[in-house]
């Protein structure tokens, strides 16, 4: 009885160290018989995780391939994609032998087998993958599991360089319950294979490209533990062309019209309604194109200020037209320009925009006013030629009513001058205004230009910065 019992605790003895789950013993290599031994051996014992003792911790490689980039949400602030994920793991002390079981390799449905609890931390929605039943289990022990899986997972966009920005989403794999010392999880593969494999199996060809995959062991600090955690990181590059085409190109167009609409008259009437049809067709413009414009509520992308500014300069252009005009027309009935108005234009803008200041005039205007002495001492002097001469008769003075006569007319004269004075002068008053009017009209036209360029160097520039950090990453692979 004694032996009995020393031989059975040596069977057991040895049965942990070998493993929890004994070698598999096929009667024959066919499947009912590898499957009565797998009934027996390992489905028994699916309840606790696969390893020798409880303190064992048990290794689980993780690898995604990304096969689709489906869409980026910037209102909602989520990314889906749909990945390949697959789990490798081991279980203690199983192993068949092929020729004996008659195969390598073998599909076992999950619920027959321990599987553990890996979960994308930055889930979003309820998984909406296809299902996959089957696992695969190797005669060395280890499981295969790959499925497929519809990630829809936040990720904090940033939008302030669209439609040339790179967005970089996380995505954390991890045990939901499991502390690190019973399952951690580490990489397979190298990032480089993921990203190659990726960019071979990638079905998708839409708004977005894969650029770069990298990742990272972290493991997330509890009060209670620590859980063991690999986060891919997915860099994803906006393809800007479908934006460039339909939103940059028409506003620069409608920009460069208005901006050509300097050129007409400013006194006419048809630059003023010019101007108004384009301020209508750009706001036409921007509300058809709504719908392409990304809508957020953390930041405001650059497109976004460049449509601002460029309807708000129409609008000012147009302000300016209607000045203008109205400087033209009555400029006549203003009073004199206020002083500083006409230094800070007159002398110092109209440096700026290249015009030359109008040189005032050195002339002295001298005015006649007849009096009536003036006219008795030439009348006198007509008389006495007239005697000298000795050709006609001497003539006599004019009566009472000539003289009241040349008075009166003397006084209209007078008036006519005041009048003609005052006429003059409020021509120059005018003339002031309307110089005051071209000199704000060509600076706008110079801010025009400047803004225009700017807006062109800058979409060239983030272009130009984005493909070169596409390169770079590309370099670095």
């Amino acid at each position: 009885m004694r032996e009995v019992k020393t031989a059975g605790l040596i069977f057991i003895c040895f049965s942990m160290l070998h493993g929890f789950v004994a070698a598999l013993n096929c009667s024959s290599p066919t499947p009912e018989s590898f499957f009565d031994a797998l009934e027996k051996e390992l489905l028994p014992r699916t309840l606790h995780r696969p390893v020798k003792s409880f303190s064992d911790t048990m290794n689980v490689s993780i690898e995604i391939t990304v096969v689709g980039i489906i869409g980026v949400n910037e209102k909602e602030q989520s990314l889906t994609t749909f990945i390949w994920q697959v789990l490798e793991w081991h279980i203690e002390g199983l192993s068949w032998d092929e020729e004996e079981c008659g195969t390598t390799r073998v599909s076992v449905r999950r619920e027959k087998l321990w599987i553990p609890d890996i979960q994308i931390s930055e889930f979003m929605e309820e998984e909406m993958s296809p299902k996959s039943p089957y696992v695969y289990l190797y005669n060395t022990g280890f499981v295969y599991d790959d499925k497929p899986i519809r990630v829809v997972s936040s990720c904090q966009l940033e939008i302030y360089n669209f439609p040339f920005d790179i967005q970089n989403c996380s995505l954390t794999f991890g045990s939901y319950l499991h502390y690190v010392e019973d399952i951690a999880v580490f990489q397979s593969v190298t990032v480089a294979e993921i990203l190659e494999e990726s960019r071979q199996v990638i079905t998708t060809r839409g708004e977005w490209e894969l650029v770069d995959i990298k990742a990272s062991s972290t493991s997330l600090d509890i009060d209670d533990g620590s859980y063991s955690e690999i986060r891919y990181y997915i860099i994803l590059r906006r393809r800007p062309s479908l934006y460039v085409v339909n939103l940059l190109i028409p506003s620069i167009f409608l920009l460069a019209l208005d901006l050509f609409s300097f050129l007409l008259p400013p006194h006419s009437v048809d630059r003023g309604a010019f101007k108004m049809t384009l301020i209508l067709g750009y706001t036409v413009f921007l509300l058809i194109m709504n719908d392409l414009l990304p809508v957020t509520g953390e930041s405001t992308p650059l497109i976004n200020v460049l449509f601002c500014i460029s309807l708000a300069l129409m609008v000012v252009s147009l302000l300016e037209t209607v000045f203008i005009t109205n400087i033209q027309f009555t400029s006549s009935q203003y009073g004199a320009a206020p002083h500083w108005l006409s230094v800070l234009v007159l002398r110092y803008l109209a440096v700026v925009v290249r015009i030359p200041p109008v040189k005032k005039s050195n002339r002295v205007t001298v005015s006649l006013q007849p009096t009536d002495r003036a006219m008795n001492t030439s009348i006198i002097l007509l008389r006495d030629l007239e005697r000298v001469a000795g050709d006609t008769p001497p003539v006599t003075p004019p009566p009472e009513p000539a003289l009241e006569e040349l008075r009166k007319l003397s006084s209209d004269l007078k008036a006519i001058r005041l009048q003609m004075d005052k006429h003059f002068q409020g021509s120059k008053t005018s003339q002031e205004w309307q110089m005051i009017g071209i000199v704000i009209d060509r600076l706008l036209f110079g801010l025009y230009i400047v803004f225009v360029f700017v807006c062109i160097i800058t979409i060239v520039s983030l272009w130009i910065c984005s493909n070169a950090y596409i390169g770079c990453l590309h370099g670095s692979v």
